[in-house]
């Protein structure tokens, strides 16, 4: 079929740019894949479902998503136990200083970098009822939490909502590129080339703890609302602090350091079950099936305690529930990513890839992924949506090219990185403005001349080591 087998991720990439919604487009491209592969009016529809059955009867598709439900679960019933306004609480009363705000917002991830959007709504509220105490505005205060958000969790390769995802997208496209290797390996060896996250990580360490500003910048800030004594309380600033729910600090912190210590022991197990030892034994291949047990387990026994603490198992049931469906437009994400790759097998899309573009020289590959990466992920505001798009076609176009596939891997999460930083559309900015009461647009404004200087920063890196590796 030749280019026609290229048509599906031109037509992802335009529509969403376009339309900026990911999961439209990318149903879109799968209906268009399916009809390339059977053009006929009925055909192609169940061609397009079939690619789409095919990609959900998967096993480490299926552990991904049951990871991703129980994990939403297990955050939903930790905000409804009081957990995360209980560490609040704690921290706005213990913490009098900028520096130890800050320094608690970086120890914080130890705990808490199971996913961006709970980094934010834990730390989030304590930086806001922190403010009298720092001399900067509340869009520095926003810019800072964010660079140990999606930059700080794309870095981290066990017990996140990402890594199961991320070696998901990486198994899938090779498996399209008829690669051989192992995926989270792969993963492992992709982060050090992630620069732009650890350019932001650097950036983020310089405005906590050396930055001094003559004048903060506050164009962000809603100046058209009438300013509100309580402006800087943190009570009710998110749905996880309101004034109805108990403050339970212990309850955010023993369920996570136990999904952390479950994943790593469950790790361990697994390895030495299958004839390995010491450091071998920890990294395996069966780090999803640990993290799902792990997740699991912390659910049922924090639903044990709180039973046993006379909570209504009815309404816990509730909560779970509510939790998971959170993560349904995800999972219909997932779905669909991997319903396209599917679709794109069936095309032989690496096929076309091979004969087109054997000619590209191998230092190109990357930065070229990244900047394409990066625009990409800023006008759709969604990584992962990025990463199902972009991480097939690079990893396709590596493999011709002879580029090194870590620094690759590693260009195209660093492009979705961007997005989930700089985007106004992006999930991190809204939930930031949200609680900072800041505008969205021009928040995301704010931050993008540093975020553009760290991307600008990693296109350098990747074209200079391209020639090196």
């Amino acid at each position: 079929m030749d280019w026609l087998s290229v048509v599906p991720f031109i037509v992802v990439i335009i529509t969403a740019v376009w339309t900026k919604q990911v999961i439209p487009s990318l149903l879109f491209a799968v209906v268009v894949a399916g009809y390339i592969s059977d053009f006929h009016l009925l055909g192609g529809m169940m061609a397009a479902l079939g690619f789409i059955i095919e990609g959900l009867s998967d096993d480490s598709n299926l552990k991904i998503i049951l990871f991703l439900y129980v994990f939403a679960a297990l955050i939903g019933l930790i905000k409804m136990a009081g957990g995360i306004k209980g560490f609040v609480k704690e921290a706005t009363e213990r913490i009098e200083t900028k520096r130890g705000a800050f320094l608690l917002t970086w120890l914080s991830s130890l705990g808490t970098f199971s996913a961006p959007s709970f980094r934010i709504v834990t730390i989030g509220p304590v930086m806001k009822a922190m403010r009298k105490n720092i001399p900067m505005s509340k869009q520095e205060l926003g810019f800072v939490i964010e660079t140990t958000a999606s930059p700080l969790v794309v870095l981290i390769p066990v017990a996140t909502a990402f890594v199961g995802y991320m070696t998901s997208v990486i198994a899938l496209s090779l498996e399209q590129a008829n690669t051989t290797g192992d995926a989270y390996s792969l993963y492992i060896q992709s982060i050090p080339f992630n620069f732009f996250a650890f350019s932001m990580l650097l950036v983020g360490l310089y405005l906590s703890f050396f930055h001094r500003n003559k004048k903060a910048a506050t164009d962000a800030e809603n100046m058209d609302q009438e300013p509100r004594e309580d402006d800087d309380q943190w009570e009710d600033c998110h749905p996880a602090v309101t004034k109805e729910l108990p403050a339970k600090p212990w309850r955010l912190i023993i369920p996570l350091f136990a999904v952390i210590g479950l994943t790593f022991l469950l790790m361990y197990m697994s390895g030495v079950r299958d004839g390995k030892s010491g450091f071998d034994a920890l990294i395996n291949d069966n780090v999803l099936d640990a993290m799902v047990l792990a997740v699991l387990i912390t659910l049922i026994a924090l639903v044990l305690f709180l039973k046993v603490r006379s909570e209504s198992l009815k309404k816990m049931m509730t909560v779970i529930t509510e939790g998971g469906n959170e993560m349904m437009g995800v999972i219909m994400l997932l779905a669909l990513v991997w319903g396209l790759s599917r679709g794109s097998e069936t095309l032989d899309f690496a096929g076309t890839i091979s004969s087109s573009f054997g000619w590209i020289p191998s230092g190109f590959v990357a930065v070229v992924l990244f900047i394409v990466g990066c625009g990409l992920s800023y006008f759709i505001g969604s990584s992962w949506g990025t990463w199902g798009i972009l991480m097939p076609v690079g990893i396709s176009i590596a493999t011709v090219a002879g580029s090194s596939l870590p620094m690759v891997i590693g260009a195209v999460f660093a492009s979705g990185t961007f997005g989930a930083f700089a985007s106004p559309l992006s999930d991190d900015t809204n939930t930031t403005a949200g609680i900072l009461n800041l505008n969205p647009i021009k928040y995301a404004k704010f931050k993008l001349k540093p975020a553009l200087i760290a991307a600008a920063i990693a296109a350098v890196l990747y074209f200079g080591l391209s020639f090196l590796l």
